[in-house]
Parts: structure tokens; C-alpha cells; sequence
């Protein structure tokens, strides 16, 4: 059994470690892009984290969710992961954070098809 302070220092890891996930269509990290739901470590070190995606036709949806699994499960002191996928709430722009918006050109300023956020729109992506 570990203690609250540990399970949060796991936590910090396992988000740490998420930031290297990324979309392979947006080049911004599931957790800059507001993805993750919930992250909880467990007194017996499991995580738990619950995600959506920026659209359920996402393609990679299923190669995003085994590696979301496989970096929380691989930070050093967890003894396992387990992710699920939600839809609710609806994953919205205002999600993002601004590190995310500006990665993305979408802090305004911008006219629809001048830029890399008309790529994203026309992929339906965000």
C-alpha cells in the first residue's frame, strides 16, 4: 500500500510521461490537447486514467489507447494501468491549452484556409 503524497508523485509521472503521446494527424500532445478526463493512482499503485479523442472516427483511436496504457503502466513504482475511452463530455477547442492553441495557430488572428488549424478543421479533427 502506498500513501496519498506517493500516489501523487505517480500521478505527476504517469501525466509526465503522457505528454510524449501525441495524435499522429496533430502535432500536440494528448495531454496539451485536453484528452485526459481523469488520471487516479490507486494505494495499490494501479492508474486510471480516462480519455476521449477529438472525434470517434479518429483512425488511430485503438494504436492511441495501448500506448495511453503502456506509458502509465511503464512509469517506474505502477503496478498496472487501465484506460477507458468516453465521450462524454464532448471534447471541445476549449479544451486545449494555450501551449496547444499556439502550437496549433489558434489563438486568433487567422483566416479559415490560410493556415495549419484549416488542415486540422478539414480533417475534422478540432
Amino acid at each position: 500500500m502506498i500513501d496519498e503524497a506517493r500516489q501523487d508523485e505517480l500521478r505527476n509521472a504517469i501525466l509526465d510521461a503522457l505528454k510524449a503521446v501525441r495524435d499522429p494527424e496533430i502535432p500536440v500532445s494528448i495531454v496539451e490537447l485536453g484528452l485526459i478526463y481523469e488520471l487516479r493512482v490507486n494505494e495499490k499503485a494501479e492508474a486510471y486514467v480516462k480519455m476521449t479523442l477529438t472525434t470517434p472516427n479518429c483512425p488511430v483511436a485503438g494504436d492511441l489507447l495501448k500506448e495511453v496504457e503502456a506509458k502509465a503502466a511503464a512509469v517506474d513504482g505502477i503496478a498496472g494501468a487501465k484506460v477507458d475511452l468516453v465521450w462524454e463530455p464532448v471534447w471541445t477547442k476549449d479544451r486545449m491549452s494555450d501551449a496547444a492553441r499556439l502550437t496549433l495557430d489558434m489563438m486568433g488572428g487567422e483566416t479559415p484556409g490560410q493556415g495549419k488549424k484549416d488542415k486540422f478543421f478539414k480533417l475534422g479533427r478540432i
